[in-house]
């Protein structure tokens, strides 16, 4: 399960960097934005697809379902996927750093840890404390969410 929970039935550290990625994508966009699911949230995603294709198409407004999206709407989901991407990559590069773990194992645990999700390819153990704390930051991270107003955004 890439929502929440860390529920698998299927030997992570087993799969291949393809279906790694996937899942870390899946991981990384996460679950509804009412639900416990961490991740950037679908809705947040949603709002940045919706302006990337009326960018595409020349169109000067976002707009769905005959709706315009609000400025602030579009720069928060913009700020919200950002600062996730920072730190998945911060914390990606100082565990990369620290270790000489494969880069698709690494960036795994990182997301996992960024989204709440608790899968695990079995190489956390392997992290030293230092890498070990930069995960558990992640976690706290995570659960308190890219777009909470503590973090300097809003909902999305």
């Amino acid at each position: 399960m890439t929502r929440t929970a860390g529920f698998n039935s299927l030997d992570i550290g087993a799969m291949h960097a393809s279906t790694l990625l996937m899942t870390c994508m899946l991981m990384f966009i996460g679950g509804g934005s009412a639900g416990t699911a961490g991740g950037i949230k679908v809705t947040t995603f949603a709002v940045l697809a919706v302006a990337i294709i009326a960018e595409v198409r020349g169109e000067p407004n976002s707009t769905v379902l005959g709706r315009r999206l609000a400025p602030h709407s579009l720069r928060q989901a913009l700020t919200v996927v950002l600062l996730g991407v920072g730190l998945v990559m911060a914390a990606t590069l100082a565990l990369l750093s620290m270790t000489s773990l494969p880069l698709d194992g690494v960036l795994f645990e990182v997301v996992s840890a960024f989204a709440t999700v608790g899968l695990s390819t079995g190489i956390t153990a392997d992290f030293p404390d230092a890498g070990q704390l930069i995960l558990a930051l992640l976690m706290f991270i995570g659960r308190l969410g890219p777009g909470h107003p503590g973090l300097g955004t809003g909902p999305a």
